[in-house]
């Protein structure tokens, strides 16, 4: 089960936001005595659900929301920095695109001085529990992800958004 990181919407918009705040736990470090490749992702779920949980405010619970939920259906992650046990993370999150059932968010994880330790873009798609299909956004998270989209994209380009893996060949 992952923490839950609550913010109430209050109509501002952070430029980027700052949804979650934490540190490296016992247990997501691995035998080389720093923060395990899987529990980036973890760090960065965190800041899928808070960025979910503060656009749907004040429904912030799945029970609350009746189904209408959203599903991970890609995401890719970049390593740039150790963290390790104890150490205090921030994720910095922006709205890179979104249609009428999908959404692409942009995660920074960054250490105590700031520097990025990760990146992470994922793509959401709007899902119904109760049918178990895709769906399309709410009509308040829709009109919240314009407000966003909006406010974002003053933020200069990200360069590890729209990455692939690739071997490059570099000739002399």
């Amino acid at each position: 089960m992952t923490e839950t990181f609550l913010h109430d919407w209050t109509g501002q918009i952070a430029v980027p936001l700052m949804l979650v705040e934490n540190h490296v736990k016992p247990d997501w470090v691995d035998e080389y005595g720093h923060l395990n490749m899987a529990h980036y992702l973890t760090i960065c779920d965190q800041a899928n659900w808070a960025f979910w949980n503060w656009i749907n405010a004040p429904d912030q619970t799945i029970e609350a929301r009746g189904g209408a939920e959203y599903v991970i259906v890609e995401n890719h992650v970049t390593y740039g920095g150790e963290l390790a046990e104890g150490d205090a993370v921030t994720v910095e999150t922006r709205l890179l695109a979104h249609d009428d059932k999908r959404a692409i968010l942009f995660h920074r994880v960054l250490d105590a001085s700031g520097a990025q330790s990760a990146t992470n873009e994922v793509k959401l798609l709007a899902f119904d529990l109760t049918t178990r299909r895709a769906s399309k956004w709410s009509p308040r998270v829709a009109d919240r992800l314009h407000d966003i989209a909006k406010a974002h994209a003053s933020l200069p380009p990200a360069p590890e958004a729209g990455r692939a893996i690739t071997l490059r060949s570099q000739r002399a």
